[in-house]
């Protein structure tokens, strides 16, 4: 099992600044599958303002839950800056939320290519109605738990960003 802890401080300052600010967060996650939801929900008080989160898994799922066009995951695959921004909007679009964050990746040890290696994650965050943010991420094979932990912690540093630029 993930040891989360080293980013619970960085989940208990997005929650605190949510809380002041009164903004609403939801996650669109693939290959993390929840964990910066279950990051954001273990600190006291997120119940006010995480919304929801999305574990949107299988391609199907993304389609279905996050309205992602299926010709766009078909055309550049579901590991793509615009498949990642896509969830993100989709998100907002789906919640109450005022800021949404999406993780889509390849966290091995299977599923890489010479293109799309083990260990490549796109990230996209979204205001509502304001900005929005795409990374590429390439951690490499660095092993399942571990591409997962640091996409994670990205999509932690992304909704920093969010709120730090608004």
């Amino acid at each position: 099992m993930l040891d989360l802890t080293p980013l619970v401080p960085t989940a208990r300052q997005l929650i605190e600044r949510a809380i002041a600010e009164h903004v609403m967060i939801a996650t669109a996650e693939s290959c993390t599958g929840g964990l910066v939801a279950a990051l954001l929900t273990s600190i006291p008080g997120s119940s006010a303002v995480v919304e929801r989160g999305f574990v949107t898994y299988s391609n199907a799922a993304k389609v279905e839950m996050l309205g992602v066009d299926d010709h766009l995951i078909t055309r550049l695959g579901a590991v793509s800056s615009e498949v990642a921004v896509a969830m993100a909007e989709g998100a907002l679009g789906r919640s109450r939320a005022d800021l949404a964050v999406s993780i889509t990746g390849i966290a091995g040890p299977g599923g890489g290519s010479a293109e799309k290696p083990v260990g490549l994650v796109h990230f996209a965050a979204a205001r509502r109605g304001g900005r929005r943010l795409a990374v590429e991420r390439r951690f490499g094979d660095l092993g399942r738990d571990a591409v997962r932990l640091a996409a994670a912690t990205t999509a932690l540093e992304l909704l920093t960003r969010l709120f730090d630029k608004g």
